[in-house]
C-alpha cells in the first residue's frame, strides 16, 4: 500500500504520522510544503516585489508546483491525506485528486479560521476535530492525538508548578495579562512563554506600564525548539491549554500532557465532554480566574485507563483514519462520498 501525506507541517506533527505508517510497513511519503525554499535571492526579491506591487505571493504558487512536482515523481498512491487544504488551491487539489482513488483530509483548524468550503467537494472523506463543524458539514470526528508514546512517559525531575508556551494570538494575551496577574499574588513558580513577531508590542505596554505579573511573561520573537518545549512540559506539575477564538477542538497539548501525566488548565470548557476528563486533572477557568487556587496543583495526577490513554494514540488515530486493520497490514480501502451540505 502507498500512502502520501501532504501539509504545512508548522509544527512538525504530521511527520510522526508518516512515520507511524511506515512502521506498519507501509510505504509512506510525506510531502512537506513547509520545506520548501526560494532558489536565489533573485526569487526571493521577486517574491517581494509581486506581493507588495501585485498582491500575489509568488511562494503560494511555487509551494503548489512543488507538491506536484513530488507527487508525480512518486507516482499513484492508494491513498492521499491532506491536512488543512486552505494552503492548496482548487486547480492544486484536484490535480492531486488524480493521483489516488481516496483523497482524505483532517480539519485540525475550525472552518471559522480557515475557510475551505469550496474545496470540500473534491474530498471522499473529512475528518474534523471541532463539534460545530462535524454538525454542519456531516464531517466525522475526530481528535489530535498522542504522538509521544502508547505508554505513559515517567518524569521525575519537577522544576516549575505550572509552564505555557503560546504563539502570538491577541484573545491569549489579553487572558495571559489576567492570568499573571492572578499568579503573581499566589506562590506558584511559573514559566510562561510567548513567541511572535508582534512580541514587540507586549515588551513595549509592559515597559511602560509595567502590570501586576508582566515578569512572569518572557517574549520571543523565534520559536523554541520542539525537544526544548517537551522538556519543559517533563519538568512541570501543570501545563496550560489557551483556545483560539471560535476554537473547541482540542490542541495537541492535551495528549502531550496526557503522554507525561500532566495536569491542565484550560480554558476550553469541551474538555468536560470527553470521556478522558477528571477533575483532578483538568481545571476549567472561570472569568476572572478565582478558581485558580493552591489546591489544584499540590493534588495528585490520576491517571486514566490504559484502553483510553491507547483510543488517543497516533497508533489508534492511523488505523482509523487509513482504515488500517489490526490484522492486515494492507487491506482494502472504502470510502464513500461525501455529502457535503451548507
Amino acid at each position: 500500500m502507498k500512502i502520501c501525506i501532504i501539509s504545512f507541517d508548522y509544527w512538525n506533527y504530521d511527520h510522526h504520522i508518516v512515520k507511524k505508517l511506515q512502521e506498519k510497513g507501509i510505504d509512506a511519503s510525506h510531502i512537506n510544503m513547509g520545506s520548501y525554499r526560494y532558489k536565489s535571492f533573485g526569487e526571493r526579491a521577486f517574491n517581494a516585489i509581486s506581493k507588495i506591487f501585485l498582491n500575489r505571493n509568488i511562494k503560494h504558487v511555487k509551494r503548489q508546483q512543488y507538491v506536484l512536482e513530488t507527487l508525480a515523481k512518486l507516482g499513484p498512491q492508494d491513498k492521499i491525506l491532506v491536512l488543512n487544504p486552505h494552503t492548496l488551491d482548487y486547480k492544486t487539489i484536484k490535480k492531486i485528486k488524480s493521483y489516488t482513488p481516496h483523497l482524505i483530509s483532517y480539519l485540525y483548524d475550525n472552518l471559522e479560521r480557515f475557510p475551505v468550503e469550496d474545496k470540500l467537494d473534491l474530498f471522499d472523506k473529512i475528518y474534523s476535530f471541532e463539534d460545530k463543524d462535524v454538525k454542519k458539514y456531516g464531517f466525522e470526528k475526530i481528535t489530535n492525538y498522542n504522538y509521544l508514546s502508547d505508554q505513559p512517559l515517567q518524569c521525575d525531575t519537577i522544576e516549575n508548578d505550572l509552564f505555557y508556551i503560546t504563539s502570538y494570538d491577541k484573545r491569549r494575551i489579553k487572558l495571559l495579562r489576567k492570568l499573571a496577574s492572578r499568579l503573581a499574588t499566589m506562590k506558584i513558580k511559573s514559566k510562561i512563554i510567548v513567541v511572535g513577531k508582534q512580541v514587540w508590542k507586549e515588551k513595549l505596554r509592559n515597559f511602560i506600564l509595567k502590570p501586576s505579573g508582566y515578569k512572569l511573561i518572557e517574549f520571543k520573537d523565534k520559536p523554541l525548539d520542539g525537544k526544548i518545549v517537551l522538556e519543559e512540559y517533563k519538568k512541570s506539575k501543570v501545563i496550560i491549554d489557551l483556545m483560539r477564538d471560535g476554537q473547541e477542538g482540542l490542541s495537541f497539548r492535551i495528549f502531550e500532557a496526557m503522554a507525561f501525566e500532566k495536569k491542565i488548565i484550560t480554558d476550553n470548557v469541551s474538555i468536560q465532554t470527553y470521556d478522558f476528563y477528571n477533575s483532578q486533572n483538568f481545571l476549567i477557568i472561570n472569568y476572572d480566574l478565582s478558581n485558580i487556587e493552591d489546591h489544584f496543583f499540590n493534588i495528585s495526577y490520576q491517571k486514566i485507563p490504559k484502553s483510553l490513554y491507547q483510543k488517543y494514540s497516533l497508533n489508534h488515530w492511523v488505523n482509523h483514519v487509513f482504515g488500517i486493520s489490526s490484522t492486515h497490514d494492507y487491506p482494502k480501502i472504502v470510502c464513500p462520498p461525501l455529502n457535503i451540505s451548507n
